[in-house]
């Protein structure tokens, strides 16, 4: 089974690669080892409505079997921002910096910080149809200040449930363990495999 991921980022395909290592005869593409370039407008309110969009709108352009993701961070005192809108948090000229300072500053003075990491992951065959959908996520609260210098987001910020450390301290083995990416491609295996 061939899947392009809706990405160009090697390092997302790397991952992606030993996430889905348990789906025999899986061969992973990118839009960059294909020379492909598609921009997808994630204007969707939910990370399951921006992995379908993405998707969908790659295979169509490709004709190929896709797989999307969609993920950010849930904080409970902020009603669940800053959820789909992440990466974008502080404005047009985002930057991990800024969104972080950004967060910290709106729970400045709140002690109820629990917050979880939400993946969605979505594939669809050629025509747009739904294969598999599944989601993941990562239980813990924010932190008072940055720590850690592996990941990237919201990642020095982040301590997941159980741990003392900000999965930007844990680093990329332990982080990729219990992460939300983790746990929904653990799911997408399941299913993915019982398709086959």
């Amino acid at each position: 089974m061939q899947i392009l991921i809706a990405t160009s980022n090697e390092g997302k395909l790397r991952e992606y690669q030993r996430l889905l290592a348990g789906v025999p005869g899986l061969v992973l593409e990118t839009m960059a080892t294909l020379g492909v370039k598609i921009d997808v407008d994630e204007d969707r309110d939910t990370f399951e409505g921006n992995a379908l969009k993405k998707a969908t709108e790659v295979a169509a352009a490709t004709g190929m079997v896709c797989l999307a993701d969609d993920s950010g961070l849930e904080v409970d005192a902020l009603r669940g921002r800053p959820g789909v809108w992440s990466a974008g948090y502080s404005g047009a000229d985002a930057t991990d910096a800024s969104n972080n300072a950004k967060l910290l500053e709106e729970l400045d003075g709140e002690s109820a910080r629990d917050a979880r990491f939400r993946c969605v992951i979505a594939v669809v065959s050629r025509d747009g149809t739904p294969i598999a959908v599944a989601e993941g996520a990562c239980e813990g609260h924010i932190g008072l200040e940055a720590r850690g210098t592996h990941g990237f987001g919201y990642d020095p910020l982040f301590i997941p449930e159980g741990e003392e450390k900000t999965l930007a301290e844990l680093g990329p083995e332990r982080k990729n363990e219990i992460s939300h990416r983790a746990v929904a491609a653990a799911k997408l295996v399941r299913l993915l495999n019982q398709k086959r």
